[in-house]
């Protein structure tokens, strides 16, 4: 790797070709996502070329739904040279089982609001006289429970 001090940038130079806000990078970086290769006689912190990658890989994670915390497991999967391909596939599925069970909760939501939306008479009527504005204001939780969990019996 080539750590020239042309190679190396300043955090304004790398949050711009990365994409991010600078103090995305000072966050990542008290996370320990992200590490600088020191700094300039100036103060100001050099980031390597790999620091680039690492925010890519860590922006492409998070669209898929990576938390922070997994991400940095990620990436030390990633750095480790003994790890197996399994370790990464189970991080993987175990990802696509969490994004299952919320894809399930909003299902439930989604019922429990087109139910209420169903039987709200729109513009006749004062407000207050809807159910979806009665179902949260009510002090009965039973009723809100009944009405995400009955989506369940399709």
């Amino acid at each position: 790797m080539n750590t020239s001090p042309k190679s190396q940038m300043k955090i304004g130079e790398l949050s711009r070709r990365a994409g991010v806000n600078v103090q995305t990078v000072r966050y990542y970086e008290r996370r320990g996502l992200v590490t600088p290769a020191g700094r300039r006689a100036s103060g100001y912190r050099e980031y390597e070329p790999d620091a680039l990658d690492r925010l890519h890989f860590i922006k492409r994670a998070q669209e898929l739904g990576f938390t922070l915390a997994e991400i940095g497991d990620l990436l030390a999967l990633r750095l480790d040279p003994h790890t197996p391909a399994a370790a990464v596939k189970a991080r993987a599925n175990a990802k696509i089982d969490d994004i299952d069970r919320k894809i399930h909760d909003l299902e439930r939501i989604r019922h429990a609001l087109v139910h209420l939306a169903g039987r709200c008479r729109g513009g006749k009527g004062p407000a207050g006289d809807c159910p979806l504005l009665e179902a949260l204001g009510s002090i009965d939780t039973n009723h809100t429970n009944t009405l995400l969990t009955s989506g369940d019996r399709k």
